[in-house]
């Protein structure tokens, strides 16, 4: 068994459209905060925590270490991750839109399908034509809750401001004719499913077509779905199907995203 990890990092040092903080306490000084937890609790405790007096000593710990401890503040679009409904509107299909926690998680475990897009260049729009070419190409024909991944070669700017604005979205009719065919979760290795936010706000200065603002995730709120954002390593892919996709999202309460660790089975 192979196993292909397709995720991205949570990586501080990378340009991003959110901040992204993590605060990192090493195994010596987890051994203060340690004692700050168990003192802070009482105006005595703090009063012998500003003292210098601890509960608890490095001498006490083997190799003079505590536990590691890193917090992590960002958004839930950061890295690799998937949108639920509740991200696209707060009503789909006539009533409230599912967040995370309420997806199947039949949904994240499925077989998978690579398309080959990387014909389209930054600010195109990938149509119903070119995935339907594109599955025609490996002569695959989708059934219900496959998994498809769309590969744009975008993930290569990872790190690099370029990342920001170098990819193409996808258009709605694209993804309405996904659902037809039964897909509930649709991939891609770019920053979004979208067309990078200047030339959408380009076309709509100009154009004044409201229709050109994220219609990949407005469209959204017409049909239960997921779609993940931010994948990776794609070109990596032995094959262009005939493997198992696993893309559980983390369970986080009221999110309308989360991170996921997304990895090709190949058996």
């Amino acid at each position: 068994m192979q196993l292909i990890d397709l995720s991205l990092p949570i990586d501080e040092r990378n340009p991003e459209a959110h901040p992204i903080k993590i605060k990192r306490l090493t195994h010596k000084k987890g051994i203060e905060h340690l004692n700050w937890l168990m003192m802070r609790k009482s105006l005595t405790g703090v009063i012998q925590y500003l003292f210098k007096k601890r509960l608890i000593k490095p001498t006490d710990l083997p190799n003079e270490e505590f536990l590691s401890l890193e917090m992590l503040y960002c958004s839930v679009h950061t890295g690799t991750h998937v949108d639920a409904p509740f991200h696209f509107g707060t009503r789909c299909q006539g009533k409230d839109s599912k967040k995370i926690e309420d997806l199947p998680l039949d949904w994240f475990y499925a077989d998978g399908v690579v398309l080959d897009l990387t014909d389209k260049r930054p600010a195109e729009v990938i149509t119903k034509e070119d995935v339907t070419a594109a599955l025609h190409k490996i002569n695959y024909k989708l059934k219900a809750k496959d998994i498809v991944l769309l590969h744009t070669g975008a993930d290569q700017y990872f790190g690099t401001k370029d990342y920001m604005r170098k990819f193409c979205g996808v258009s709605a009719q694209a993804i309405e004719w996904f659902w037809e065919q039964g897909i509930r979760v649709i991939g891609i290795d770019s920053l979004g499913f979208d067309r990078p936010y200047p030339a959408m706000l380009k076309d709509f200065l100009s154009q004044k077509d409201k229709t050109v603002l994220w219609p990949a995730h407005f469209c959204g709120r017409n049909r239960e779905y997921a779609h993940i954002e931010r994948l990776a390593n794609l070109d990596k892919l032995p094959q262009p199907f005939g493997f198992k996709l696993a893309c559980f999202p983390v369970r986080i309460k009221d999110v309308g995203a989360s991170f996921a660790r997304v990895v090709a089975i190949i058996e």
